[in-house]
């Protein structure tokens, strides 16, 4: 499913680049980008994650903590 994805995702950037619509494919990379970063997170899994979370030192608080650490 992965694979038949990101092959539309590319038939239509194609598709939009030869009808001269660079601007709209412009405004598609980013999407593009945040599709292939997911697809990636998702298939490393969730140990990548949890390993990144326990290699923070102890007094750096939970991650994505806006509070200070005491």
């Amino acid at each position: 499913m992965i694979v038949v994805l990101l092959a539309a995702v590319l038939a239509w950037s194609t598709v939009m680049t030869v009808l001269g619509q660079l601007a709209a494919v412009a405004a598609l990379l980013p999407s593009l980008g945040l599709l292939i970063q997911q697809i990636v997170s998702a298939l490393s899994g969730p140990n990548t994650r949890t390993s990144a979370a326990a290699s923070a030192s102890p007094g750096d608080g939970p991650a994505g903590s806006e509070e200070p650490s005491r």
